[in-house]
């Protein structure tokens, strides 16, 4: 934290009257894999601090990655906020907070792996998937990193913490021609935990039974969504929709529905940033505020928006601890930490008479952010029929909006499962359009 320190002294020595220094330092070795054959292993190494000064109410930032640039780096802030008109809006950086512990997000077994021991869990998912007969890995990747971020600002905030994360992704097909499946499988944690063989197995196991598919007349029928599929349409429509951010600037659906019933009885989302071994867990958000869990809808009422320091200033309540950001180098943005969906789990498989299942989607990206609309391929796709899941089906698309998705769930699956920052089972939907 000494070039920290030192960087928010030279600003308040240049004229600023806040400063806030994100320092990060990091390791991660990546592994291509094209085929059935390692193509590429490499590591890289990231350090480099981001500067935000204040003057007057406007804010300037700057970024370096050079110990010895930090002087500069700091005059730019400074600089920067000088020619910037103030925002009336800001109050100020936020102060320390009591900081909890984010249990399981450090495991120095990750932390400590070499680049051949990443070679050999690589392998693994090839291995996997070639224990499959009559399919073909395409491609996969691997990924495990180890960070330390430290906060320190002119308003009391110092913290610093230590995390790791582990990602393991494999992709394969089945057939030929009009008869070609794909599938891919894929795992995310803080902790060696991954069983890297059964991803590539499982995705080698989808393609293969994704083969052969029927074709279905286009209609309004129960659809289920398991996880991959959902947490895609979540983060495309619902997770920018509860930023206030996008409220303040008239860019989501749901500019004054809190206390409004927008969800079915039975649905719970929360989003909950000291959630143990969570992707997006940590003692506090990016810009140094206590990480906390929030109540986003209880029983379908929507509770909450999601809101940093600045966005909460301008609405007159506290931050929910949001403000995230990728790297040093840029501003935090408002996102979701760990967003996990609760609705009461049966077996709804064995309760639809007739229906879809679908295993990914690809398009969400596609989606309207503001109205929830989205219009997507189903991917892994399979009917089911008095109870049981029975043929694959071709290449087909779901419609929907995701607001009227909430309205319309009617059961959940007993298999929540963690996609980055999202966690969720498998949601059964009525009356969803399946275009055949």
């Amino acid at each position: 934290m000494n070039l920290a320190q030192q960087a928010v002294d030279i600003a308040i020595q240049a004229g600023a009257d806040e400063v806030e220094v994100f320092g990060l330092t990091g390791r991660s070795v990546h592994v291509d894999i094209q085929k059935d054959k390692i193509d590429l292993a490499r590591e890289s190494f990231a350090a480099g601090h981001g500067i935000k000064a204040i003057v007057s109410g406007a804010v300037g930032f700057s970024s370096t990655n050079d110990p010895s640039g930090i002087r500069d780096s700091a005059l730019l802030a400074v600089g920067s906020a000088k020619v910037r008109n103030s925002d009336p809006d800001w109050i100020g950086l936020p102060g320390r907070s009591d900081y909890r512990i984010a249990k399981g997000i450090f495991d120095p077994g990750i932390d400590n792996m070499d680049i051949d021991a990443c070679i050999d869990l690589s392998m693994m998912m090839i291995d996997g998937a070639q224990s499959v007969k009559d399919t073909i890995p395409i491609s996969g990747k691997f990924i495990c990193s180890s960070f330390s971020y430290g906060i320190l600002n002119s308003s009391g905030v110092e913290v610093q913490e230590d995390s790791t994360r582990i990602d393991g992704f494999f992709d394969c097909r089945a057939g030929e021609g009009n008869e070609l499946s794909t599938a891919f499988e894929f795992d995310i944690s803080r902790s060696l935990n991954i069983d890297f063989f059964h991803i590539g197995h499982e995705a080698a196991s989808e393609a293969l039974k994704s083969m052969g598919g029927v074709s279905i007349d286009t209609s309004e029928m129960d659809v289920l969504l398991k996880p991959n599929a959902i947490a895609d349409i979540l983060e495309s429509t619902f997770c920018p929709s509860i930023s206030a951010e996008n409220i303040q600037k008239e860019r989501s659906a749901l500019i004054g529905k809190l206390e409004n019933q927008i969800g079915v009885e039975e649905l719970d989302i929360i989003d909950d940033g000291l959630m143990e071994n969570g992707i997006g867990s940590s003692r506090c958000d990016d810009e140094g505020v206590g990480s906390k869990c929030n109540r986003i809808i209880e029983s379908g009422v929507l509770k909450t928006y999601l809101y940093d320091t600045y966005t909460a200033g301008k609405a007159g309540t506290e931050s929910t601890g949001n403000a995230t950001r990728d790297n040093y180098a840029q501003t935090t943005s408002i996102d979701v930490r760990n967003l996990k969906i609760e609705y009461p789990a049966s077996d709804i498989v064995a309760e639809t008479n007739k229906g879809v299942i679908i295993g990914s989607v690809i398009g969400a990206h596609t989606a309207n952010p503001i109205s929830g609309d989205f219009s997507v391929e189903a991917r892994n796709s399979f009917l089911i029929e008095n109870g049981e899941i029975t043929s694959p089906v071709k290449s087909m698309m779901i419609s929907g909006n995701m607001f009227d998705l909430l309205q319309n769930i009617i059961g959940a699956g007993r298999d929540d499962r963690v996609l980055g920052t999202i966690i969720t089972p498998t949601l059964k939907i009525s009356g969803l359009k399946v275009i055949g």
